[in-house]
């Protein structure tokens, strides 16, 4: 009978985890909660059913946008002109009008706070042409960081034919957006003023309620349209440890909100992020190969972290540096080799890969001669005028 008893109460335990499970979004049509440090699930509900995304798409196209910024292509201080297109947008806006003329930064503010589509038509324009050319870029570029069930046909979401994502494409473009950290000044803004051209002001509202009213929630996007339902990306940080929840489809703003703060709270109380290595702790020097110097001192991409159930204890952990030949001329961000993370067993439980701490030039001419010149005075032989 004890043996009977216990497999009933077995049996009861893991059903009512089951249905815990199926509490943290139970009005969402689709849900994921995703750790951004390693991008493992720790809930998700149909995670892979394409759904209209609404302005969640403008996660996309905020992506692009820091990218442009980032690779210099576009600064926050550039003019942008308001097309036509652009001020003649529907839906959510900012009521800009034709000719009037931002800079990106007011703009990107408008976007990420507001959730204008004349302001992110503005700013598609600026950057790809056309609003377009700057799907195509949005779509190549989901392909790249592997988001395969998403499609987009604008760059604002209001609904149309073939404009889809995933709970789960919309977290992985959530985590490479957040690699650009300058995007949460803007996503965590809850109220500010746009200065219009005339000398008027604009109230923004960010959109993301829970930035305001959830601790740690720093953005990112939400979204609705009568297709999709009300929608919402968001991201919260609580010490070094950041979640990325998504939710699609739900009934109204509340409770998209209430899903989202049952999955953070699920998150934050159940796991834990531990540091092994920042991307500041040298690991080791390498020799480089026709640089200005020798050696050149090398460091993690990124911080090296492991997620672990808040019962777990920390472990510690060694690293074997795998490089080869560096060859100037090296910066960091460049990757220049891997490291192996080698638990107490031996066992390797991730390679991460590594860059130099520092940027090395390379030698000229110049360069060679004193270290010939040293090299020389270093076997003491007088050189003679």
């Amino acid at each position: 009978m004890k043996k009977y008893l216990l497999i009933v109460v077995a049996f009861l335990l893991f059903m009512g985890n089951i249905k815990a499970a199926e509490d943290y979004a139970p009005g969402a049509k689709s849900a994921i909660l995703v750790d951004n440090a390693t991008g493992k699930v720790l809930y998700e509900k149909n995670a892979d059913e394409k759904l209209a995304p609404a302005s969640m798409t403008k996660l996309g196209s905020m992506l692009l946008i820091m990218e442009a910024i980032d690779n210099g292509n576009i600064s926050l201080y550039d003019k942008v002109t308001i097309s036509e297109e652009a001020a003649n947008m529907g839906g959510s806006q900012v009521f800009l009008e034709a000719g009037e003329v931002y800079t990106v930064d007011a703009l990107l503010k408008s976007v990420a706070v507001a959730s204008g589509n004349d302001a992110v038509v503005a700013l598609a324009e600026k950057i790809g042409g056309s609003q377009n050319d700057f799907v195509e870029m949005m779509n190549k570029r989901f392909k790249e960081i592997g988001a395969n069930n998403t499609n987009f046909v604008n760059v604002h979401g209001l609904d149309a034919e073939g404009h889809y994502s995933t709970a789960r494409d919309m977290s992985i473009i959530a985590q490479e957006l957040l690699k650009h950290e300058k995007i949460l000044e803007y996503t965590s803004i809850y109220e500010e003023y746009l200065e219009k051209n005339d000398g008027t002001k604009t109230w923004l509202v960010n959109t993301n309620k829970l930035v305001r009213f959830y601790e740690g929630v720093d953005g990112l996007k939400t979204g609705y349209t009568t297709t999709a339902g009300y929608c919402l990306t968001a991201t919260a940080k609580k010490d070094n440890f950041r979640l990325i929840s998504v939710v699609m489809g739900e009934e109204s703003t509340e409770a998209r909100s209430s899903d989202t703060v049952k999955m953070l709270n699920y998150g934050f109380n159940t796991y834990k992020i531990n540091t092994i290595k920042t991307k500041d702790e040298v690991l080791g020097k390498v020799r480089v190969e026709q640089g200005k110097k020798d050696l050149a001192e090398i460091v993690l991409l990124q911080d090296a972290t492991e997620l672990l159930k808040n019962t777990q204890e920390l472990a510690n952990y060694k690293f074997n540096l795998k490089v080869d030949k560096i060859k100037a001329p090296v910066k960091p961000g460049d990757i220049v080799g891997s490291a192996q993370i080698i638990d107490n067993d031996g066992n390797i439980i991730d390679e991460v890969d590594v860059t130099v701490k520092e940027e090395v030039k390379k030698a000229n001419l110049i360069d060679y001669l004193f270290r010939n010149i040293k090299i020389v005075g270093a076997g003491k032989t007088i050189i003679k005028q």
